[in-house]
This record gives structure tokens, sequence and C-alpha cells, in this order.
């Protein structure tokens, strides 16, 4: 069905694999595949979680593609930031929790795909980058954006600024991601956490991350606002009396 990633959904787990070996390029093609997967995810209700890694050992997703890229005209550019965008805020908007397990170089606008997600678990052989700025060009795909509502401002510039390559063990000291781990061990951790986030209420996940999500482009006030309504929206639902009479009982509730 897809051309450039890999789909396998298994026991509520959706595994999205970037498959354009050997760096996995992000081009006009895969922005596309990626939004269309994002929606399909989001409309199967039999998906709880989703993981998004790359093909090989060696990239999770090493840039977009230059080939494809360097010869196009502004408007043909920005005919394709609308796509990579569009693609993007579909991913991050997902109602179900996403991991990236970043399995080698995320360079780019593969950095910039990891911060649509909720979590990212990255292999201890894993670098970062945002090297556009030694292009003479900045970010397209929301890495001005994402990454210092991330980190804070003067470590995003830094990063931004400098385009210097970082290796796993600083991207999680900045917090860029939550967890380093082997390579080998780098898709069982990611099914792991996977599992534990799906035997959470899907109704409380989705409306944390969304709470966390739309807040963040609030103030504090009308966050705060937000949070009330969307916790009397969970209140009412059939996983809360769930979740209390198994606390009650001392038994592990049984989310539907």
């Amino acid at each position: 069905m897809y051309e450039t990633i890999n789909l396998v959904v298994e026991e509520g787990i959706a595994t999205v694999t970037l498959n354009r070996p050997p760096v996995n390029p992000l081009n006009s093609k895969m922005f596309a595949e990626l939004g269309q997967v994002a929606a399909e995810l989001e409309a199967d209700p039999a998906v709880r979680v989703v993981i998004i890694t790359g093909s090989g050992d060696k990239a999770f997703v090493a840039g977009a593609d230059i080939n494809e890229m360097k010869d196009l005209t502004p408007v043909a550019m920005y005919k394709f930031c609308q796509v990579s965008g569009a693609a993007f805020r579909a991913l991050e908007n997902i109602s179900k929790p996403t991991i990236a397990a970043i399995n080698g170089l995320a360079f780019g606008g593969g950095c910039e795909l990891t911060l649509t997600c909720d979590f990212r678990l990255s292999a201890d052989t894993a670098k970062f980058a945002l090297p556009e700025i030694n292009l003479g060009i900045i970010p397209g795909g929301g890495g001005t954006q994402r990454l210092p509502r991330l980190l804070g401002a003067a470590k995003a510039k830094e990063l931004l600024m400098l385009g210097d390559i970082i290796d796993a063990n600083a991207a999680c000291q900045c917090g860029l991601v939550n967890k380093v781990v082997p390579l080998s061990e780098l898709m069982s951790e990611a099914k792991a956490l996977a599992k534990k986030l799906a035997g959470k209420s899907s109704l409380a996940v989705s409306v944390i991350k969304n709470s966390v999500n739309q807040g963040l482009n609030m103030n504090l006030g009308e966050a705060l606002d937000f949070e009330t309504k969307n916790f009397i929206l969970v209140f009412t639902g059939d996983d809360r009396r769930e979740g209390f009479s198994a606390f009650v009982e001392k038994r592990k509730p049984k989310f539907t």
C-alpha cells in the first residue's frame, strides 16, 4: 500500500518503519505517505500506540532529500513545505501516544520528525543535529518552534545556530530524548513502553496529550480552564468508574 514506509499492527501497537535505505531521507512521497498513515492510524480503533522508526541501523532519518530540494523554485519549495508541514502536524495530532524509536542518525527533518512524537527513545549509536544553518538555510519542519518549546530558547538556539552534531547521551541530558538504550534493545524497549501505554485508559491518555499540546499555545489561565473542562470530560467516562472501583477493590483496572 505504501512505497516509502512499512506498517505493521500487532496487539494494538502500530509500527511505522521509514524505508528509503540506506539513510531514509524525507522526500515529498514519504511526507505524503506519513500524512496518509497518520490518518489511517487515527481512524483505526484497534491501534492504541504508534511507534515510528527507521529501516536499518545507520539512520532514523538523515534529513530531507537534498537531491529533490536542490532545484526547486521558491514556489515549488513552498508547496513542498505545505506537504511536509501537514504530515508533521498530522503525526503530532494523532490522539494516540507516539514513540520515536531512533535507530541512527536523526538530522534535519529527521530530528524535526522526532519532535512530533510524544516519547523519544534513542539507540546509543544515534546522533542528532539541525545542520540547516550550514547550508545557508533554516529548519523548515518545525525545528525553530517545537525545539524551544521542548528544550527552552537558549539550548534550542545553540543547536539551531551552530548546527553541531550531538550524541545520544548529550541529547538525553538536554531533554531531547527520554532514554538511551543499546541499539540491540531499542525496539524491545519501545514495544515495552508501548504495551505499558496501551494498558492505560485510552481516553485519559488522549485527553492528556491534547491538554498538553493545546495548553502550550495558551496563557496559563486559559490553559488551566481548558484542563478543568477536559478533567470533567474524562470524569464522566466508563474508564473513570472502572479506575475508581479497581482502586477501592485493590485490583488492576481493566479499561475499555
